[in-house]
Formats: C-alpha cells, sequence, structure tokens
C-alpha cells in the first residue's frame, strides 16, 4: 500500500539526493550557522557599493574599492593555500571571521558617526581583502575535513554555493530598502553581528584531530610544486584558464551594477538590490540544480555549456536599457556563472592529488578573488572612456571566445576525471 498517495517516488529521491550533504553533523552546524552571517554579507555589498556610488558617482572609484578589497588575494592567496595543507583550518576560520567581525563593527561606527570618507573605505576594503584572501582556500579545503564520503563532495560543494546565492537573492533587496529607510550604517551593524551565526556553528563543529603529514622543503618550496603541478596537468590547466578569462573579464560588471542600476535603467539602491537580487536568483538555481546533479562525470560538458550561457547572458544585460529584460538577462548570467564556477571548483577538487587539494583549491580561488579585481580597475577605467554597457558587452565577447576554446578540451577532462573515479 502506498503511504502517500500520488506521491512520485523520483521526486523524493532527487530531493533527498540534493540535500544528501547534510546528513553530516559537523556539515549541518557550519551549513546553518553560515546561512546567517551571508545573508549580513549580501546587505553589506549592497551598501558598500551604494555607498562608494553616493559619495563619488565613479565607476573608476567604484572599480578602485573592489580591486583594493580583491588585490591582497593575488599576493597572500597562494601561501594561505600552503598552510591550508599544514594548519588546523577550523582554528583558522574562526580566527579570521572573527577579525572580519570587529573590521565591520569598525566600518559600521565609522559610518554612523559621519566620520567615514573615500581613502577610509579604501582601507579598510584592504583590510578585508587580506582577511578574505587567507580565509578563503581554508575554507574551500574545509569542506573536505567535514565530508567523510568523496561522493558528497561535489553535493557539499554545491550546497555551500546554494546557501551563498540564496543570500545574495534575499540580502541585496534587504539591503536596498535598508538604505533608503536607515541608511548605509545600518546594513554594516547588521552585517557585524550576524558574524554570530558563523561563530557559533563553527564552535559546534567537532572533528577528530588528524596525524599531520611531515612536510618536505619551505612553504615557497610547496607554492612553486604546486604551481608546477597544475600547470603540468593538462586538465587543471585548461579549467583554470577558463576561470581566468571568465573572472578577469566576465564577473567585473558586478563592480558596475550602481551604474546599470542609476545611470542606465533610472533607479535608485533598490533598483541595485533588485538587480542584485535577479543575478542571486539564478544563480541559486544553478547551486540547486548543480547539487541535485548525481554523476561527476556530466559535470565537464555542464561546465562547458553554463560558461557560454554566462557570456550570453551578460552580453543580453550589458545592451539592455529596460528593466524588464536587465532582470531576466541577470537571472541567466547567474544561472551559467555559478554552475560554471562551481562545476569548475568540484572538477579541481576531483581530478587534483588530495595531498595538493589545498594548493590546487587557493589557485582557484585565486582566479575570482585576484584577477576579478585587475579585471574590475580595467572596466572601471574604460567604461568611463567607452560607456558602462560597451566595455561589459565587449568583456562578455571574450568570454565567450574562452568558453569556446575551452569546448575543445572537455573530452580531455572527462578522461582524467574517470581515470581519477577508477583509483
Amino acid at each position: 500500500m502506498q503511504f502517500f498517495r500520488g506521491t512520485n517516488p523520483v521526486r523524493l529521491n532527487s530531493l533527498k539526493n540534493m540535500f544528501r550533504g547534510l546528513r553530516y553533523r559537523n556539515y549541518r552546524y557550519y551549513f546553518f550557522g553560515q546561512s546567517i552571517s551571508l545573508i549580513g554579507t549580501w546587505v553589506q555589498n549592497i551598501a558598500m557599493s551604494w555607498l562608494v556610488y553616493r559619495l563619488t558617482g565613479s565607476a573608476l572609484l567604484l572599480g578602485t574599492v573592489v580591486f583594493a578589497q580583491q588585490i591582497p588575494a593575488l599576493f597572500i592567496t597562494p601561501f594561505a593555500g600552503v598552510l591550508a595543507d599544514r594548519w588546523n583550518r577550523r582554528r583558522v576560520i574562526i580566527t579570521t571571521q572573527a577579525i572580519a567581525m570587529a573590521t565591520t563593527l569598525f566600518l559600521a561606527w565609522m559610518v554612523l558617526s559621519n566620520r567615514i570618507s573615500v581613502p577610509w573605505i579604501i582601507a579598510i576594503a584592504i583590510v578585508n581583502g587580506v582577511i578574505l584572501a587567507f580565509d578563503s582556500p581554508f575554507r574551500h579545503a574545509f569542506v573536505q575535513d567535514i565530508i567523510t564520503k568523496p561522493e558528497d563532495l561535489a553535493n557539499a560543494i554545491a550546497l555551500n554555493s546554494s546557501l551563498y546565492n540564496l543570500a545574495r537573492f534575499i540580502g541585496p533587496p534587504i539591503g536596498g530598502f535598508l538604505i533608503n529607510l536607515v541608511g548605509e550604517g545600518w546594513c554594516f551593524l547588521i552585517n557585524g553581528i550576524s558574524f554570530m551565526g558563523v561563530l557559533s556553528g563553527l564552535l559546534y563543529v567537532r572533528i577528530e584531530e588528524a596525524k599531520k603529514k611531515e612536510h618536505s622543503g619551505s612553504i615557497l618550496f610547496q607554492l612553486i610544486e604546486g604551481i608546477r603541478y597544475a600547470w603540468n596537468f593538462r586538465s587543471l590547466r585548461y579549467l583554470l584558464l577558463l576561470i581566468i578569462f571568465s573572472s578577469f573579464f566576465g564577473l567585473p560588471f558586478q563592480a558596475l551594477m550602481p551604474l546599470f542600476a542609476a545611470d542606465i535603467l533610472k533607479g535608485d539602491a533598490q533598483m541595485l538590490g533588485f538587480l542584485t537580487g535577479s543575478l542571486g536568483a539564478g544563480a541559486l538555481t544553478g547551486a540547486l540544480y548543480l547539487a541535485s546533479r548525481k554523476y561527476l562525470m556530466k559535470v565537464p560538458k555542464l561546465t562547458y555549456h553554463t560558461s557560454l550561457i554566462f557570456s550570453i547572458g551578460l552580453a543580453v544585460f550589458a545592451l539592455s536599457p529596460y528593466r524588464w529584460l536587465s532582470m531576466p538577462a541577470l537571472v541567466v548570467t547567474g544561472f551559467g556563472m555559478i554552475v560554471h564556477f562551481n562545476g569548475t571548483n568540484t572538477l579541481l577538487q576531483s581530478i587534483s592529488d588530495r595531498e595538493k587539494r589545498g594548493r590546487i583549491v587557493s589557485l582557484y580561488s585565486l582566479t575570482f578573488l585576484g584577477i576579478t579585481p585587475l579585471g574590475s580597475l580595467a572596466a572601471g577605467a574604460l567604461a568611463d572612456y567607452l560607456g558602462v554597457p560597451a566595455t561589459v558587452f565587449a568583456f562578455s565577447l571574450v568570454c565567450l571566445v574562452s568558453a569556446l576554446l575551452f569546448g575543445r578540451r572537455v573530452r580531455l577532462i572527462m578522461f582524467s576525471l574517470a581515470r581519477r573515479l577508477r583509483e
């Protein structure tokens, strides 16, 4: 006798498969702790962009602030990746999150007391960038500490991204509303308090201390070893090259979103929230879609196809003067972007050797933390001369060409993945 009449077992199994990472106790604490903090992060991101735009009205300075926050990754993240293979990841993440909380509360005080200025914003962005650059490789590699079965690693990565993009969907409209209601300072204060979520979750995580492997050579030696390994392993090289192009030419459009909202679509902070929320809705859909995929061997082709979708969606958004077209275009862009990036992250971790995984994920983090600021600075400078739509459209075409070239390497990546899964 069927207990639930009309229930589709296939759909139930698909839903169960989508959230299988939550079966792990440690992952649940980490996941739900992040859920509080990440919404606050996106409230702050919108407030920061709007604060810079309100104070300056300059595309170049918008790009400069993003550059200041992300450029430390270019120098710090590779070395942090080596340390992520050596140090206790949980303890380091707790420390970096606590420092980030203190920095955010200081920013809130500066804004609420009317002491804030562009130089201060840039200085705080640099400090946040240093924290993020050090923290990112540890967080990416930490997932394998709390997921004990390798076959569930891809699902956990996708669920992390789902959470991040759910926050991207919810946080920006809340941020836009709060900016209009009480100002940017309260947005920063809310984010500072929200760090208690992730810190509480991490304190409840219990990981059995693994016996540390003896590491031969200095940190610099191990860094060079990791870079050589990634370059000589052709599948890893092609995946990282695609992400580099997507990060430099594709992601900088986000730094210019206030200009699209105000100058192109004639809106205000609420419109900026809607645009960012549309991007987040597409990204959330993409992350959940990737989490529901059970077969890892399909991810290489999926990564290729969604890199094309990302490029085309971005091109349409760049040329759209209409709100009714811009928001759906961002939904498509967000879907392609997140499946493309998360699929690449999954492949990098699945193909690479476990003892080098911290260094490989640091190179992955470096592409969007260290390469994107260079693209944001270039996009901001070009937008002041060519205009925002023309700049983003030209960048989207470069992403499209790089995706088409990557398509010729998909079979090689599938072969490398199949070989690793057989081991």
